[in-house]
């Protein structure tokens, strides 16, 4: 699912004709009116049914989670979080798009736009598109990896805080795809899916996602196995360690 922030003036409007031009798509917005304690409870807005939920109990984080298995897209208004950013009804830096007046946008240059950034995903969302996919009907198994930051290898290891991800965005998208492909080119798979997230991973939380739909168990536990393989090996993707006592480049350790 792809999250985006939407900010300005026109950033209601603008997130309505958005959520109309794309498929399966969701709007957050932060109700700062409610009359309850404390304000700004979290308000989502559902195309095409245009019902709203309200909740104060989950954060930014939490409520993607539970929106990623259903929708494509999420539009965030008002809200708080660190997404890439559309910018309506002004000039912006620093954001994926800008535009003056939401009825005239070029939607179709926005969403490209959107469609070039990291999407949000969990191990649920990704298993929910697996199921969705062309043949998922002749498949009896899905098997799934999921990498996460350890804090320590052993007991007296300086703890490890956070990892650090770079990747060409461009060329790890298409390695993965490749992968992807190969992968399901095999005898009894039927949907091969990878994801890899970016940017600071703090410890505990996960890294990195392989989802094998198939026929039999068989075929779906090797997949699945050859997947996180051939990632690591063939996907360029560079990592910093940062730890309580340290932070380096792990490429660059002997």
């Amino acid at each position: 699912m792809h999250a985006i922030a939407v900010t300005g003036p026109e950033a209601p409007a603008l997130a309505d004709r958005l959520a109309a031009r794309c498929d399966t798509s969701v709007v957050v917005t932060r109700d700062s009116d409610s009359g309850t304690e404390p304000p700004g409870e979290l308000a989502v807005s559902l195309h095409p049914d245009g019902w709203t939920a309200r909740g104060r109990e989950r954060g930014v984080e939490e409520l993607l989670a539970d929106l990623a298995p259903e929708y494509d897209y999420a539009f965030l208004v008002g809200v708080e979080a660190d997404l890439p950013t559309v910018a309506a009804g002004t000039a912006a830096e620093g954001v994926i798009a800008s535009v003056e007046a939401p009825d005239s946008a070029d939607l179709d240059a926005v969403v490209a736009a959107i469609d070039a950034t990291e999407p949000f995903e969990t191990l649920e969302s990704l298993v929910a598109r697996a199921k969705r996919a062309a043949g998922s009907d002749r498949a009896g198994a899905i098997a799934t990896f999921t990498g996460r930051v350890r804090r320590k290898d052993a007991a007296d290891d300086s703890p490890t805080e956070l990892l650090e991800f770079e990747m060409y965005d461009d060329v790890a998208r298409r390695r993965m795809a490749t992968i992807e492909s190969e992968l399901e080119a095999r005898e009894g798979v039927v949907e091969v899916l990878l994801h890899h997230r970016s940017g600071v991973v703090p410890a505990g939380e996960d890294i990195v996602f392989v989802v094998v739909l198939a026929g039999h168990r068989g075929e779906a536990f090797e997949t699945v196995s050859d997947g996180i393989d051939r990632l690591k090996e063939e996907v360029p993707i560079f990592k910093k360690e940062v730890t309580a006592d340290e932070e380096f480049w792990v490429h660059d350790r002997p």
